[in-house]
């Protein structure tokens, strides 16, 4: 059993709270048993795994799982534990994977979202829970926005992360420009839109462009977008959370393709 925090292993995981090391190391954090459950479900491969004696007893079954994805698995003590992961109450498990292992590209069919810099973690990981919920077929994001594999992130995934397929873009609007070639209808929310969002006709396949917690949407991106649409809000009231703005469109969209009715032509 690992005891010292001074062990290479140990130093190496811990190095991995920050952005600048895990994109050195090219590997990503995966900590607690639900999010190890979901990449066990989808055969996703990891590197190490490392997990205290009783969480070992507690899951059996899925320390084995685990093991058999693993190129190096360890059974730490509870300090070591608490200095590997980055949650201040660890549930007893952290593993490490390859980044590039996870990013594919992301088809422009059915109903696709675009992030223009999104900062905090957990609107993104929101943001992709609720995309994968609501059967999105994937998300494009700007290589500005908070990592895909934030450990913040994939916890507010809670676990579909693996589900959903993700991208990153160097050029955002060239991505825009490809989905609009492709046949989709990109679709911005702006608070000066005339159209709400309820007027779309949702079930065209459709690209979603969401901007800045704070700045909102480049006027770039705006203008070129093929529908501008606004969220009605109460007198008093002048924005909502973009993971918040992101289900309201996700969830129309769904509800017009299960009736088959759109509001537009």
């Amino acid at each position: 059993m690992l005891t010292s925090l001074q062990n290479p292993l140990v130093k190496q995981i811990r190095k991995l709270h920050s952005a600048k090391e895990r994109h050195k190391q090219e590997l990503f954090l995966l900590e607690g048993t639900h999010l190890l459950q979901e990449a066990c479900a989808v055969n996703y491969p990891l590197v190490v795994a490392c997990c205290t004696p009783q969480w070992q007893t507690v899951h059996p079954q899925l320390w084995q799982e685990v093991q058999e994805r693993c190129d190096r698995t360890e059974v730490v003590s509870e300090e070591v534990m608490a200095a590997i992961a980055t949650t201040v109450n660890p549930d007893g498990i952290v593993a490490t994977a390859k980044r590039s292992d996870r990013f594919p590209q992301v088809l422009f069919t059915g109903l696709v979202l675009a992030l223009e810099t999104v900062q905090d973690p957990g609107n993104l990981g929101t943001i992709i829970r609720t995309a994968a919920a609501a059967g999105a077929s994937g998300l494009w994001l700007s290589e500005d926005s908070v990592d895909l594999d934030n450990p913040k992130v994939l916890r507010a995934t809670a676990g579909q992360w693996f589900r959903l397929p993700m991208a990153l873009t160097l050029d955002l609007k060239a991505t825009v420009q490809q989905a609009k070639q492709a046949g989709m209808q990109a679709i911005a929310t702006l608070p000066s839109a005339t159209l709400t969002y309820w007027e779309v006709d949702w079930r065209k396949p459709s690209l979603i462009i969401l901007g800045n917690e704070g700045a909102g949407l480049s006027a770039e991106l705006a203008a070129m977008a093929d529908l501008q649409v606004r969220i009605p809000l109460s007198p008093g009231v002048e924005s909502l959370n973009v993971a918040i703005a992101a289900a309201l469109m996700l969830y129309e969209a769904q509800r017009q393709q299960r009736e088959g009715t759109g509001n537009r032509g």
